[in-house]
């Protein structure tokens, strides 16, 4: 659930007081089918499910606090992985890289009725929030890594990141935010921003079947992409979490949740921001909200091919790896 703002890292509560804040909630439910091509090598597929929903006052001509709603197939995503160092003769430690694809299979153009803005008041059709769409219209590159170190019997760290490189500067789905002042007219139109991922952590094996986990995730939005341009509006920022789990393996099956909580948010000065501030002199920084936790839940089946001789001891732990990457 998104509903405190931020300013830079200082939070705004009078938000909250004034009954301007904006409340989203999302849900999403991951298919995920992983394939060992071999020992080393391995492809995967992901297909997301998504249902978001955002309350809002200010958005709906400031007379009455209203829901818009979201739901649908996200994007897809396929990709490739190779471990770096062979299996059996590195069974303490290991590190794998994949390149992959965002295939831009979701409703980018999500919609919903908004109450108080068209003519004389009325209701119009228009795209949801930015923050509850689907998907973006982009066919995405994404680049990852993980990794697993022993450090004594039981203790292992690890850490797994990404980057979403996406191509298109914008989607053409308007946002309506030129309307509310002529300083927004770069923003009229959704940016297709990138996006990136760090997780970084230590797991402890309590018994054969149950092990526990604590460590940190950094996720951004950044203000600039590395290729395509930066027009279009998009909602620039930063979370670092505090990210304990706990994981249950049974057979060939196995159970992870985790429950990262935000300590520190960043709401980053977008570009408009920046050209607006630069133009007038005048110091500008919007607030965004953030969320305070999100709840993670995995359920694994591990189907064993006797094909491929691999130590049980490795695919414990590549399991438990392979669920924090996605």
């Amino acid at each position: 659930m998104n509903y405190r703002y931020f300013r830079g890292t200082e939070e705004e509560p009078d938000r909250i007081t004034s009954n301007t804040e904006v409340i989203n909630y999302s849900d999403s439910t991951d298919f995920f089918l992983t394939y060992g091509i071999n020992e080393r090598e391995y492809t995967s597929i992901t297909l997301p499910t998504i249902f978001n929903s955002r309350s809002s006052l200010y958005e709906l001509g400031r007379e009455e606090r209203n829901t818009t709603f979201s739901r649908g197939l996200g994007d897809i995503r396929l990709g490739v992985g190779f471990w770096l160092f062979d299996l059996e003769k590195h069974k303490n430690g290991n590190l794998a890289v994949g390149l992959g694809f965002k295939l831009p299979t979701e409703n980018y153009n999500a919609s919903d009725i908004f109450y108080n803005v068209g003519p004389n008041d009325e209701p119009q059709t228009r795209p949801v929030d930015q923050s509850i769409q689907p998907g973006d219209r982009d066919f995405g590159f994404k680049a990852d890594f993980q990794l697993y170190q022993k450090i004594v019997n039981g203790l292992f760290g690890h850490a797994s990141g990404f980057y979403l490189l996406n191509p298109r500067e914008t989607n053409g789905i308007r946002t309506f935010r030129e309307t509310l002042s002529p300083l927004l007219e770069n923003e009229a139109i959704m940016a297709v921003p990138n996006q990136y991922s760090i997780r970084t952590g230590i797991s402890y094996n309590n018994s054969p079947s149950i092990s526990s986990s604590i460590g940190t995730r950094f996720y951004c939005v950044p203000v600039r992409d590395l290729t395509s341009g930066n027009n279009g509006f998009r909602k620039p920022g930063s979370v670092l979490s505090k990210d304990p789990g706990i994981g249950l393996n049974k057979n060939n099956f196995s159970f992870n949740l985790n429950i990262p909580f935000a300590i520190r948010r960043e709401r980053l000065q977008s570009i408009t921001d920046i050209q607006t501030e630069q133009s007038t002199g005048t110091p500008r920084h919007i607030d965004t909200a953030f969320t305070d936790y999100a709840i993670n839940f995995g359920v694994t089946y591990r189907i064993i091919n006797n094909k491929v001789k691999i130590s049980p001891e490795f695919l414990d732990e590549f399991k438990k790896q392979h669920f924090y990457t996605f």
